[in-house]
């Protein structure tokens, strides 16, 4: 079944069962690779993607759900060769070790921030619950703040 899916703000029409993963559409038929295949079962978040803004599990999100909206993986972040705010504190924070989780981390908080200009600790801990098998999450937490900071006014 063809369906449209705008995917960083440009148009694909995939030849998909509407009820397929996401993910693989993104991967496989997009060939959009940063988003990454972990668990598969929605619960380590190395998938996560944007729809609509918001952080969804992309392996478990059907891609019928998925048309009509507007869909930003880890390759839509930057904009005219700067990176994206989250990145950038990702950098100067030397979040990543093995770096698989890190572009569905990014997500996440991308997400988070957009929800909550300057996050509590508990909004952090209740939105951001990828898991990261390095445990940089102390790095997440300063790179979250110092992404926060640079929001615009």
């Amino acid at each position: 079944m063809a369906i449209t899916l705008k995917v960083n703000e440009r148009d694909y029409l995939v030849d998909v069962e509407p009820d397929s993963p996401l993910l693989w559409a993104i991967r496989d038929t997009i060939g959009l690779t940063g988003t990454k295949f972990g668990c598969g079962i929605a619960e380590c978040g190395a998938c996560t993607v944007l729809v609509d803004g918001r952080a969804v599990r992309s392996c478990m999100f059907p891609v019928g759900s998925a048309e009509s909206t507007a869909i930003t993986t880890i390759e839509g972040l930057a904009k005219d060769g700067t990176l994206h705010r989250v990145q950038q504190a990702w950098i100067d924070h030397q979040v990543p070790q093995c770096g698989y989780c890190q572009s569905g981390m990014i997500m996440s908080v991308v997400a988070l921030l957009n929800r909550h200009r300057n996050p509590t600790d508990a909004e952090i801990d209740a939105e951001v619950t990828n898991a990261c098998r390095c445990s940089t999450y102390h790095r997440v937490r300063q790179a979250i703040r110092l992404a926060a900071s640079r929001m615009p006014t």
